[in-house]
């Protein structure tokens, strides 16, 4: 096996990002336009990543959150949602270069 050949790495992952936003459920629900003021409080324990790709297109990853809000960490609910984020990114990535390496030939 050759560490040479082309293929997808962590540091393209991160250059194909744009921008990044957070937010809980509990935001989103109070936030929308349905008219809701307010949500089951288990909603702000759900964690939602966006990233903003540089080609417009856009991710989500998504952290459920604890089994119990008593072990809820913000900072640790949006690291898990970027990772479920960054792995739909992968597959894209992958075409990508697969495509670019088919058309040189």
């Amino acid at each position: 096996m050759t560490d040479t050949a082309p293929k997808v790495t962590f540091e393209d992952i991160e250059a194909s990002i744009a921008s990044e936003f957070y937010f809980t459920a509990k935001d989103g629900v109070s936030g929308s336009t349905l008219g809701f003021s307010t949500g089951p409080k288990d909603l702000e324990l759900i964690t939602v990543c966006i990233l903003l790709l540089k080609n417009g297109h856009r991710i989500v990853g998504v952290n459920e959150g604890p089994v119990s809000a008593d072990n809820f960490d913000a900072d640790y609910g949006k690291k898990l949602a970027r990772a479920k984020a960054i792995d739909s990114i992968w597959p894209l990535l992958g075409w990508s270069l697969r495509e670019k390496l088919g058309n040189a030939n």
